[in-house]
């Protein structure tokens, strides 16, 4: 009795530590979303809702003077740090269907349906970031801190 206690405690630690291995590596390293360099806590500017990082001084000043242009990056580096969350399709507004996904900058990004699904699937990396994080009116909504 004691020996199947072992072996049972002892399985619950091993799935535990497998699900924090598995966690640990979905970590995205965030990037500047003006020089794609490694993003830095220490230069950051509020945006949509949360904080977006940059890495250097000098990229906050080019990022506010032109938001727009930086707009799909910036919000793709929120929604890889958590501060934004999917709550519908970005292209559509309508509700997500969890096997219509598409990996974006290392995070699943969920649609409603095969057809956005297949426009999303025709796009460069770069253009689906842009088809589905420049406006995240739609689909996003900031988390609450």
């Amino acid at each position: 009795m004691k020996t199947k206690l072992f072996f049972a405690a002892l399985a619950v630690v091993a799935l535990v530590a497998a699900g924090s291995l598995r966690a640990a590596d979905k970590k995205v390293d965030l990037k500047c979303p003006v020089s794609g360099k490694p993003a830095s806590a220490d230069h950051k500017v509020a945006f949509n809702g949360g904080d977006v990082e940059f890495c250097c001084p000098k990229c906050p000043k080019i990022f506010t003077a032109n938001e727009k242009k930086f707009a799909a990056k910036a919000n793709l580096q929120l929604v890889q740090s958590g501060q934004l969350k999917q709550i519908k399709c970005p292209l559509t507004g309508r509700p997500m269907a969890d096997d219509k996904l598409v990996e974006v900058g290392g995070v699943e990004i969920k649609v409603c349906c095969a057809g956005c699904l297949g426009k999303m699937k025709k796009l460069s990396p770069d253009e689906q970031v842009t088809a589905l994080l420049k406006d995240t009116s739609k689909g996003f909504e900031a988390v609450k801190k």
